[in-house]
């Protein structure tokens, strides 16, 4: 039976010839015993979940600032790599731009040089053609027809 402090305020003891009633008075002190007793533990249980809870809180709140810290890390770290990335494919083109350079420059370089080999062949092949015009060989001859060829090669 759980008294409320409001029914306790309104108790009405009978009194007897010495004062009141002491069955009854035992009686009621004994339910206002085991109703205090049970609201003690009852607080104290709740003063330990209060505790508990707190103690969890303050973990999650630990938990919340480390996740904070990582996430802030982790973005962070991503946005180096990214610009790292970033860096390095912009000294790859960098490279491949100045690679096709060099290239370039090779080849116009050979190509020249192959102009060059050509001007000069030419050159000497006229040069035999006029010792063969000098020289009076017929063109008709099979000596000739390998003249004639060279003369449109050099044309």
């Amino acid at each position: 039976m759980a008294i409320t402090p409001v029914e306790i305020r309104h108790i009405q003891l009978r009194k007897g010839i010495r004062g009141y009633r002491r069955p009854a008075v035992e009686r009621l002190l004994a339910d206002i015993a085991e109703d205090f007793e049970e609201v003690w533990r009852q607080r104290a249980d709740l003063s330990d979940k209060v505790e508990q809870l707190e103690s969890d809180l303050q973990r999650h709140r630990e938990l919340e600032g480390l996740l904070r810290t990582t996430l802030v890390s982790a973005e962070r770290s991503a946005q180096e790599l990214k610009d790292q990335a970033r860096r390095e494919a912009d000294n790859i083109v960098s490279e491949a731009h100045g690679e096709a350079r060099a290239v370039t420059r090779r080849a116009a370089a050979e190509r020249e040089r192959l102009d060059r080999e050509v001007r000069r062949i030419q050159s000497l092949l006229r040069s035999a053609l006029e010792t063969v015009d000098e020289a009076g060989i017929d063109a008709r001859e099979p000596v000739g027809e390998s003249t004639g060829e060279i003369r449109r090669l050099i044309s």
